[in-house]
């Protein structure tokens, strides 16, 4: 072998571990990746990475991974098969379901590990645009849906809420952008979030952290409000009494661009500072400290993470994030720079005033709960129903991208059975997951550094006007495919187009990613040329300026409609969180709240030796106290039981956690309903909730956090 073939070559790429896109600089040799570090000149990220995405090169050539695709033998075994043989059959069930039972049969479930392929998404948008199918799935309405569901019930402001760069103070409401590397619009990003932040506090921020964990974003907080889980809605209702009460809003902006602050006021009058300190056991002096720290700053936001956006009443915790923001006058206003560049996405006006409320479900009926469609996607949480209830509009087959139901849906025995009773599943993914147990086929796909890609969802949400771009680096291994290569290999054979906004993929050749990419971001506000010449580069001569408002412009905030008023009568109607799900309270005392390991994402990343060191399972993490008090020990393995059905999980200490709340990571586990195996792969919290009990009427999100639990001693730990 030369020298020359043994050399190792050095490229510049991004992570797509998580969303937060870090630039890398990737050591190859002889065609394989060997090493991965930060890249220090970047110009936001300054060499930040973290320890998932430096083990890039065990990922691409780990035993575990998948390189071939995989086809049901009758027994219940599988064979290997090569792509094309299986996207042969794949096409043949699809089309027999097709002309039996409809399009909308066929449906598609894109989980958080496709978002992070900056194709995944737009290819199955584009397949079921394709075939008719209004059977189109994501992550998005299981994860925090409110956020696209909400402001289109108050009203939107379209130049949008104050940047993180320049901000005052920050309240944050159950998330943790130093452990998931993301928070939201307006609040501290993954890009390099430990030294932004040392930053930010030495220009002088003020941090309001809301949480029931003492998380390592809390540890910079000036004041940290340990709020019992599942009362967020119930302490921002307060703060905002207090604001209103004490006369700290922005008057002018709200005198000219909210028409209902009279309602709004009496709608929060009755969350008054003992009642709300009582229920949210948090002190009031606290409280009311927390809300004139926020209304007393200049520039600033609040924003809501998983937490409450995965707890009781969370379309309601997120419109009081905005009815926070805006009665405080937290907006870009005329001649104001907007954060993000938006690059990837077309030149939308950026101007200082309301969009109307609307409507923010306007999609098609689901078959159960009356609900709707989202945003162009279905409730993910009706889906196992869809497939399992019978009648016209079934869903039989199912296309699963970079997503593990099994273990992230909520209610798994009900997941379990909807997976078993599909006439055809089909999942990609890079390892024999939990729902591939159960599959008819598997495909093998390209994992990240052998495919092009943009940063197409950190593109809104980077701080400054920034760009990048990546090629392949290294050839792929196996026989492989890109996800937006199924769906195009699929609708060639079903002879249907691929149609992507600039235009359907072609199929007189085999397109390249960039020729799909290019369709796909169409139109974007910087040509798709240019941003491959600009990789980690900063504009900041084509920074947004947000323009006056339409000099005719009438449409206003509606900050208390009736629905509104009529669900925060319901919480004072409920004797606390647990009512919400029509739960005795003191029968079932703890709550179990959902929280991300800075070692993985979700459970993914666990094979890998460099993470596996960090652990294997999802503790229960309690309060030391607790555990004194119920006679547990680090490693015991307790039964954890909600109202709907028991885990078991290893227990370990962390005087982070407040007394009653359990935290677990959720994501994890297998497909076994009696956790044999959770000190090696941890249990799914998913198990724990169902989908028709304690729902969000808007958006139909499940209860999957401040959830409500007891716990007895399973096994002690071998000592």
């Amino acid at each position: 072998m030369s020298a020359s073939a043994n050399r190792v070559t050095t490229h510049q790429t991004f992570c797509r571990v998580c969303h937060a896109s870090c630039p890398i600089e990737v050591d190859v040799q002889m065609g394989r990746a060997v090493e991965i570090r930060g890249v220090p000149e970047d110009p936001i990220f300054a060499g930040y990475t973290c320890i998932k995405g430096r083990q890039l090169p065990d990922q691409m050539t780990h035993a575990s991974r998948l390189r071939e695709s995989l086809r049901r033998r009758p027994d219940g075994s599988f064979e290997t098969v090569t792509s094309g043989d299986a996207l042969d059959g794949i096409a043949a069930e699809l089309r027999r379901i097709i002309d039996t039972y409809g399009p909308r049969a066929v449906a598609s479930y894109t989980g958080t590990g496709g978002y992070q392929n900056s194709l995944a998404v737009p290819a199955a948008r584009a397949f079921h645009q394709g075939i008719g199918s209004s059977s189109f799935y994501t992550s998005v309405t299981i994860d925090q849906p409110a956020k696209g569901t909400a402001p289109f019930r108050t009203g939107i402001w379209e130049a949008g809420y104050h940047n993180f760069t320049d901000a005052d103070v920050l309240m944050a409401v159950g998330y943790n952008p130093m452990v998931s590397s993301f928070g939201p619009v307006g609040g501290l990003q993954g890009t390099n979030p430990f030294v932004v932040m040392r930053e930010a506090k030495k220009r002088g921020l003020k941090l309001i952290v809301i949480d029931p964990r003492r998380t390592e974003l809390a540890t910079q907080a000036d004041i940290h409000l340990a709020v019992k889980p599942g009362e967020d809605p119930t302490l921002l209702a307060g703060i905002t009494r207090i604001i209103l009460e004490e006369d700290l809003f922005d008057h002018e902006f709200c005198d000219a661009w909210v028409s209902d602050m009279d309602a709004l006021s009496e709608s929060v009058r009755p969350y008054t500072l003992d009642y709300v300190a009582r229920r949210c056991d948090v002190p009031a002096d606290d409280i009311v400290a927390a809300a004139r720290m926020f209304a007393a700053g200049r520039r600033g936001t609040v924003g809501a993470g998983t937490g409450p956006n995965m707890a009781p009443h969370s379309s309601l915790a997120e419109h009081f994030v905005i009815v926070l923001n805006t009665i405080c006058g937290r907006v870009n206003r005329a001649g104001d720079r907007v954060e993000s560049g938006y690059f990837l996405y077309p030149d939308m006006p950026r101007r200082a005033q309301v969009i109307a409320p609307r409507n923010p479900t306007p999609g098609p009926e689901a078959r159960v709960r009356s609900l709707h469609g989202m945003r162009g996607e279905m409730p993910t949480t009706t889906l196992a129903e869809e497939i399992i209830n019978p009648g016209e509009g079934r869903i039989r087959a199912l296309i699963v991208s970079g997503g593990n139901p099994v273990v992230a849906w909520p209610d798994q025995e009900l997941t379990i059975s909807a997976m078993k009773d599909l006439e055809l599943l089909v999942v990609l993914d890079h390892r024999m997951s939990a729902t591939a147990e159960f599959a008819h086929y598997v495909i093998a796909p390209t994992l990240s550094l052998e495919r092009a890609d943009v940063p197409h969802l950190m593109d809104r949400w980077f701080r400054e006007p920034y760009t990048n771009y990546t090629e392949a680096v290294v050839p792929r291994i196996g026989d492989v495919l890109n996800e937006w290569e199924f769906f195009w290999e699929i609708t060639r054979r079903l002879e249907v187009p691929l149609p992507f906004p600039g235009g359907p993929a072609p199929t007189d050749h085999h397109p390249t990613d960039d020729e799909i990419i290019e369709l796909a971001y169409a139109g974007s506000r910087m040509p798709m040329n240019e941003i491959r010449q600009n990789r980690m580069k900063v504009h900041p001569e084509k920074a947004l300026r947000v323009q006056p408002a339409d000099a005719d412009c009438s449409a206003r905030f509606t900050l208390a409609s009736d629905d509104i008023v009529s669900e925060l009568a319901d919480i004072l109607r409920e004797s606390d969180s647990a009512s919400f799900l029509g739960v005795d309270g003191s029968e079932y005392p703890f709550r179990l709240v959902s929280r991300r390991l800075k070692h993985v994402l979700n459970s993914l990343g666990t094979e890998l030796p460099g993470l596996a060191a960090k652990g294997t399972t999802n503790p229960a993490y309690m309060n030391p106290d607790d555990m004194a008090e119920h006679g547990l020990a680090d490693g015991d393995i307790i039964e954890i039981t909600s109202p709907r059905a028991s885990l078991h999980g290893v227990v370990e200490a962390a005087p982070d956690v407040r007394r009653g709340v359990i935290s677990m990571a959720h994501s994890w586990g297998g497909s076994s309903l009696t956790d044999e195996k959770v000190r090696d792969i941890g249990a799914p919290t998913s198990r724990l909730v169902s989908v028709d009990q304690g729902y969000d009427r808007v958006t139909g999100m499940v209860v999957q956090s401040a959830i409500p639990v007891k716990i007895r001693m399973f096994e002690a730990a071998r000592r």
